[in-house]
């Protein structure tokens, strides 16, 4: 890894926003360090299926990025790493990273081997845990850096042995330990993401109780052939078709108890979901219940495509509860539309609740006079000195925001070390 200097950026996140970030600064001749949490970089972005409007794959943009970041020696990554402490004021920040051991080194050649003999498995972290993996694994077909990693729960074990003794190139180290590292940088760009709010905490929802009530993330997963339905529009309950869902919009958010904040990105992947089930099923239908849509500047046309369709339904009302009929284990929406004053307690195959972005950022570790609002979000002012936010670190936003977020972030972190010249 290159040394960290006063001519150094940090980027705190691997997603969107941070691979943004990192190629914008590198690619002007800066120095970046970019660490993530996880095994790979990509963030959420790695786990959609479609993006909206265009109702394109995500992986092509992700492959660009990937290569642009191969590309520049400028940009050094670690991956399984995260901020332990931060230290020092601009141009002069020391920061403390905690590296968590992959058990696998620089020599893997993403064979496959490993995984081939692990008789174990664990909860499938990248598809939300709806399925299982093994205990050496590769994230997903795309991952970057393309480096299996081994569970720690098979370390001491014979199956770590096994999987140690079937790499014929020495890539597997189980003796790797936790490491740390102390980094001395001019500026920190936090580009930390977002996590989907707990769709368990919504009580009247059911989400906890109900097979066939579902997040809206873990939809998205259940649509890619690499799913844990490969690709298959079905029941979790029973595995049959579902031909009619419901889609709950604000499940968590606008809401004093849970996210007061709207996260943008809801109404709109909601209107792009409803078309996986029209394109499945000829006979598919999908029913909206929501507050009101925000389809924001260019995304009224898809807007308008969508509430044109005859099997997608609008229905305005703030859905009171989700029961579920132990007959057959359809969900039960109850309610009143606030339209029409009707009272309905309408059954469907599946229910999907658009969950809200809430950030992922761990504020505990900033320093006191950072600015961060109610919602959790990093405020950029001139209070942060060299530290900014990028993407869904400063607010809940879509991709294409994100990136425009990441470039700022990175132009002035880029004047930060231009001023330590």
């Amino acid at each position: 890894m290159a040394i960290a200097t006063n001519q150094t950026i940090l980027i705190v996140g691997g997603g969107i926003s941070g691979m943004t970030a990192a190629i914008e600064a590198a690619e002007i001749g800066k120095n970046v360090i970019l660490i993530e949490k996880r095994p790979f970089i990509g963030g959420r972005v790695s786990q959609i299926y479609k993006y909206f409007p265009k109702l394109c794959f995500p992986t092509c943009g992700l492959e660009i990025n990937q290569k642009r970041i191969k590309q520049n020696s400028g940009i050094n990554i670690l991956t399984m790493s995260q901020v332990a402490s931060v230290t020092g004021s601009t141009g002069d920040y020391e920061v403390v990273i905690k590296t968590s051991p992959r058990y696998i080194n620089e020599k893997c050649t993403a064979c496959g081997d490993c995984a081939t003999v692990a008789t174990s498995e664990i909860d499938n972290e990248f598809n939300y845990n709806l399925n299982k993996t093994k205990s050496a694994y590769l994230p997903y077909s795309n991952a970057y850096p393309q480096r299996y990693v081994i569970d720690e729960s098979v370390i001491k074990t014979d199956e770590g042995k096994k999987i140690a003794d079937s790499c014929k190139v020495g890539a597997v180290d189980l003796s790797m330990q936790e490491s740390e590292t102390t980094l001395k940088v001019a500026s920190i760009i936090w580009a930390t993401g977002w996590q989907p709010f707990d769709a368990d905490k919504i009580q009247p929802y059911g989400h906890d109780r109900f097979d066939n009530v579902i997040s809206s993330v873990e939809f998205e997963r259940m649509m890619d052939p690499m799913g844990p339905t490969s690709g298959k529009l079905v029941r979790p309950s029973d595995g049959r078709d579902a031909k009619n869902v419901a889609f709950v919009q604000c499940a968590g958010s606008r809401d004093h108890n849970y996210l007061k904040h709207c996260s943008r990105i809801c109404c709109m992947a909601t209107l792009k979901q409803t078309t996986y089930i029209t394109d499945t099923y000829e006979d598919g239908k999908a029913d909206i219940y929501y507050i009101d849509i925000r389809a924001i500047d260019r995304f009224e046309d898809f807007y308008q495509k969508i509430k044109n369709k005859d099997n997608v339904n609008f229905i305005k009302s703030k859905v009171a509860s989700i029961t579920e009929d132990k007959k057959n284990k359809n969900p039960v929406l109850n309610g009143v539309d606030t339209e029409g004053y009707h009272r309905y307690a309408n059954s469907y195959d599946m229910v999907v609740l658009a969950v809200g972005m809430q950030p992922a950022m761990d504020t505990s570790i900033l320093p006191k006079d950072i600015t961060i609002n109610e919602h959790g979000f990093m405020e950029n002012n001139d209070n942060n000195g060299g530290m900014f936010a990028a993407g869904c670190a400063a607010d809940a936003l879509d991709v294409n925001r994100s990136v425009q977020s990441a470039t700022a972030a990175a132009l002035k972190a880029v004047q930060v070390v231009n001023s330590q010249s």
